[in-house]
């Protein structure tokens, strides 16, 4: 286990306590945090249904256009309860609000989370988006992406979600086609200036804020860095 996974489980350690002062007990319920406990027993669902079924992983199957760190959601229903009892509790099968998903599938299946509640406050922005007609673009941050003028959909300050990778308030952004994603450069910017990665120019770079975290940059678009820079950047750039 590396030093920045150790350091992240303090964060969530210390993340727990802190909610258990903002929250009256009769608000706090195991589907609100992501146990590590809870991730380790899925890991070991999936790689002994793997091992039973020749390589087969326990995952519904999605549209191939889906966005990777959304499309292999784990199927609970394929191993529970021969390997499971039951869904973890902070799952979305179980009334929870964390989404079970795998990454590396072709190498080294890992369970990972991402939180539903990114999905809700899209779905909210949306519907103001739709109320109005059409996206309210402001700036071009790159090509086919945009920041929004939120106050013309009646928002006083730009919304925003909680990074569950920095901690940091992460905004939104929209494309061209009008869809809405998450926008992770601080979070980025912030690991790759603490942190000596072998990157190459033109690589997805979401793959550092997996290494070392139970979370997925969920509703994200790829990024990448140009030479001799640890600034990230959208990979829709020329």
């Amino acid at each position: 286990m590396t030093k920045k996974f150790n350091v992240f489980i303090i964060l969530l350690i210390s993340t727990t306590i802190l909610s258990g002062c903002l929250y009256p007990d009769s608000e706090l319920s195991k589907n609100q945090i992501p146990y590590l406990d809870q991730l380790q027993s899925v890991q070991t669902a999936v790689n002994q249904f793997q091992e039973d079924e020749g390589g087969i992983l326990p995952i519904k199957t999605k549209d191939a256009e889906t966005p990777i760190y959304q499309k292999y959601l784990v199927d609970f229903s394929r191993i529970a309860p021969r390997y499971l009892a039951e869904p973890p509790g902070n799952s979305f099968e179980n009334g929870g609000i964390y989404q079970y998903v795998l990454v590396d599938v072709e190498e080294n299946p890992t369970v990972r989370v991402f939180d539903l509640r990114i999905a809700e406050r899209i779905r909210e922005i949306n519907l103001r988006i739709k109320a109005n007609g059409y996206p309210p673009y402001d700036e071009i941050l790159a090509r086919n992406v945009y920041s929004l003028d939120f106050s013309k959909i009646g928002y006083d300050t730009p919304p925003t979600v909680v990074s569950p990778f920095t901690g940091l308030e992460l905004p939104f952004v929209v494309n061209g086609q009008g869809e809405l994603f998450v926008d992770y450069r601080a979070d980025l910017y912030q690991l790759l200036r603490e942190n000596d990665y072998d990157i190459e120019p033109g690589e997805d770079i979401r793959w550092i804020l997996v290494e070392d975290s139970v979370f997925v940059p969920a509703y994200s678009l790829p990024y990448t860095v140009e030479s001799n820079s640890d600034e990230p950047i959208f990979m829709t750039e020329k």
